[in-house]
């Protein structure tokens, strides 16, 4: 015994609530994907038209990239010859300063030749009272005895390098 209900063709009406509903299933899917697709094709549309303005960025990018290696590189040849300069005033400081030394070392030995000749000079004052002395300044020999400065040396000007 078999159920004859559900083996009967299917009626006009349910035919046509079938076609109906699937026509309404397919046009809820066309919906679906239009609403998908739009914002898809939009965005497509900018990527591409974005893509032209993108290759100019990216020729600016490297033009820039390239001027910016050229001048690090002159900017680094800039600094070594500012280093080199410094090396040079750092040598010509200490070659002053060398310099500065050995004249502080002649002052210091002309000081002591003047003393020594200040010495000499009054020794022989007192020991050569019998008018010949030979102790006069600058090479004046005093005829009488007394040198010319009556005993007193200048000494303001002592040192030939009191200057430096």
């Amino acid at each position: 015994m078999t159920d004859t209900t559900s083996q009967q063709p299917p009626t006009g009406t349910e035919d046509q609530q079938k076609k109906e509903a699937l026509a309404a299933f397919t046009a809820t899917l066309h919906s679906v994907g239009t609403n998908l697709e739009a914002p898809l094709r939009d965005r497509a549309t900018t990527i591409t038209a974005n893509e032209a303005a993108l290759q100019r960025q990216e020729t600016e990018l490297a033009e820039t990239t390239a001027r910016l290696a050229k001048q690090n590189a002159q900017l680094a040849g800039l600094a070594d010859e500012a280093r080199d300069g410094l090396k040079e005033i750092g040598d010509v400081q200490n070659w002053a300063e060398m310099i500065e030394r050995d004249l502080l070392v002649l002052e210091d030995m002309m000081d002591d030749v003047e003393k020594k000749d200040a010495e000499r000079e009054e020794l022989e004052r007192d020991h050569g009272e019998n008018g010949f002395a030979h102790g006069g300044e600058n090479g004046d020999v005093a005829m009488n005895g007394n040198d010319s400065s009556n005993g007193k040396k200048d000494t303001t000007s002592r040192g030939w390098l009191r200057w430096w």
